[in-house]
């Protein structure tokens, strides 16, 4: 027999649909494989402070990236073309320093993410080709357009200036890629979370048919995503070239599963309808710790992926929101 009452049973239920534990298994995910490694890796210097930023370093490519890619995955679509696109950017970067100096460098490789954000977009909203064959159209693309105007080759950047802004300088002891995360961070959530466009992001994810009948120009939101992605997809490649002094088409490769996986973990749904900028950031940097630790664990490459994997399965599992 029960004997709860109506008002225990109102509040119970109240507090349930309230608190979600899974909006935060990232975070405690995060702080987990933090402690395990900790414990695990004493004495290999995965504490140092050095280490610490290396992996700050090391996922701000990612985190750039993955807070575009969160606007995207919440406006239902999805962006395969990130990773390719980053390492495109970075050889025409690379290239236009070398040819034009500085501004018309940082500019062409801007331009070249937006322009490419911009034909996906067009195409996705206009022809009506679903934004996974787009984009995976383009990765091909991209990487093509990169090895073929590059023959392959690194192009070195002796541009100081440049690398130092875009990868290898500091801010005192803050490294220029750590100000880089903050800075997508930032802007991200505040976009996402206090402005109508941001609202209208995650309406036209939830609901497609709703928010048109609602007066949401549903074709603009996701072109603007699109775009968006592109241009940040860009600066990740911009980022890769400072910090490792050379445009390549390598850089980027594969970086469109880390992003999306990243994306995930933090909360946003993949069909569309909720994000969280915050949760993209901490997934990221759940990946790099994964990564570092397993490095310097001293495990295989085919045993890192194998773990890393295991991991992210089970995390994205946890955190699955339930159907609505």
């Amino acid at each position: 027999m029960n004997y709860s009452s109506p008002q225990a049973t109102t509040l119970s239920r109240t507090f349930s649909l309230r608190f979600d534990w899974r909006k935060y298994v990232v975070y405690a995910g995060f702080v987990v494989t933090f402690l395990v490694f900790s414990f695990v890796l004493q004495g290999s210097g995965f504490l140092s402070p050095n280490n610490l930023l290396n992996i700050i370093r090391q996922t701000a490519t990612i985190t750039v990236i993955a807070v575009a890619m969160t606007f995207v995955i919440a406006s239902g679509e999805i962006d395969l073309s990130v990773g390719a696109l980053a390492g495109l950017a970075s050889v025409i970067t690379a290239m236009a320093i070398a040819s034009y100096g500085l501004v018309i460098g940082i500019v062409a490789g801007l331009a070249t993410g937006l322009a490419v954000g911009a034909v996906n977009g067009t195409l996705v909203t206009r022809l009506g080709i679903p934004s996974f064959l787009v984009t995976l159209g383009m990765l091909g693309i991209s990487t093509g357009i990169a090895m073929w105007i590059t023959g392959t080759a690194p192009v070195p950047i002796r541009d100081e200036v440049y690398n130092g802004i875009f990868g290898s300088g500091n801010l005192g002891f803050v490294p220029s890629m750590a100000l880089w995360s903050v800075v997508a961070l930032i802007v991200g959530h505040i976009a996402l979370r206090k402005t109508p466009y941001g609202r209208q992001v995650l309406a036209v994810g939830g609901n497609e048919t709703a928010a048109l009948y609602s007066g949401v120009n549903t074709k603009r939101i996701k072109f603007v995503a699109l775009t968006i992605c592109g241009l940040l997809a860009s600066l990740g490649g911009m980022l890769y070239a400072g910090r490792l002094h050379s445009g390549r088409f390598q850089w980027g490769q594969g970086d469109e599963l880390s992003v999306i996986a990243a994306v995930i973990l933090g909360g946003t749904s993949l069909s569309g309808g909720q994000g969280s900028i915050v949760g993209a950031v901490i997934g990221s940097l759940l990946i790099g710790l994964i990564n570092n630790g397993l490095l310097l664990m001293g495990l295989e490459y085919s045993q890192q992926l194998i773990i890393r994997g295991a991991i992210i399965i089970v995390a994205v599992a946890l955190a699955r929101r339930n159907p609505k």
